[in-house]
């Protein structure tokens, strides 16, 4: 019996699809969202969407539990989706990318937190929300502004809720730097967006990216942890690995 069963936004690439895998090679459930479905996607549970289309998060999570079996005892939300761009100085940013942008970073997992924790409030399933945050919410970045501000304020909703709710557990976790198209985007960047460009090009020269299935290694174990619903809200999975359970 499938006893745990996990809705990961931006699973069709990058550590959203390898934690997906690596999770159903695990034999659990996994439920994947994202604009489009892989070809080689892993498992049997799949929903397109958009989640810049607000007004279509309440519905389709209740699609996605919809799915779950009656009798699931964990039910894990991942707001894996986001997005780098815009790329460039605040003052040079494009408005409608800034907007885009705080909508897929922070509008779009505020709502699917508020409609995982209203839907499943009846539900005797253990409840967790993790949130993938960065660094960059947490340290200034040149050229990212509209990035570091949506994570920052991931951060701070994630303490908001996990106060709120006494029978969810919620965690913002910062993966560390890791070899995906977002990485390669960043590479790709005019020094006059981001003035750091070097600093990122060397990171790949010198081996310093983690590998997504590392990552999602990781992460996977964070979950699995004795101790996770003692764990700090805002944290990173680079320190965490270090800590004893």
């Amino acid at each position: 019996m499938t006893k745990e069963a996990y809705i990961i936004t931006g699973a069709s690439k990058g550590i959203g699809y390898e934690w997906s895998k690596q999770l159903i090679e695990k034999g659990h459930l996994v439920i994947g969202l994202a604009r489009t479905q892989p070809e080689n996607w892993p498992g049997e549970h799949f929903l397109s969407v958009d989640l810049t289309q607000l007004e279509a998060i309440e519905k389709t999570m209740e699609q996605a539990l919809g799915q779950l079996p009656t009798d699931i005892e964990q039910v894990v939300l991942v707001n894996n989706a986001g997005t780098i761009d815009p790329i460039g100085l605040a003052h040079t940013n494009d408005s409608a990318e800034v907007s885009q942008s705080i909508v897929l970073n922070l509008t779009a997992p505020m709502l699917l937190c508020g409609a995982f924790i209203n839907q499943l409030k009846n539900s005797p399933a253990e409840k967790r929300i993790i949130n993938i945050s960065s660094g960059a919410g947490r340290k200034a970045y040149e050229g990212w502004s509209a990035y570091c501000a949506g994570k920052a304020g991931l951060d701070h909703f994630s303490s908001c809720i996990d106060a709120e709710n006494e029978d969810v557990k919620v965690v913002s976790v910062a993966p560390g730097i890791i070899d995906t198209g977002m990485q390669e985007k960043i590479r790709q960047s005019d020094a006059t967006d981001f003035p750091l460009i070097e600093k990122f090009l060397d990171y790949k020269e010198s081996g310093l990216l983690s590998s997504p299935e590392e990552t999602a290694r990781l992460l996977i174990e964070m979950n699995e942890r004795t101790d996770f619903n003692e764990l700090p809200t805002i944290l990173d999975i680079r320190n965490l690995s270090t800590e004893k359970e």
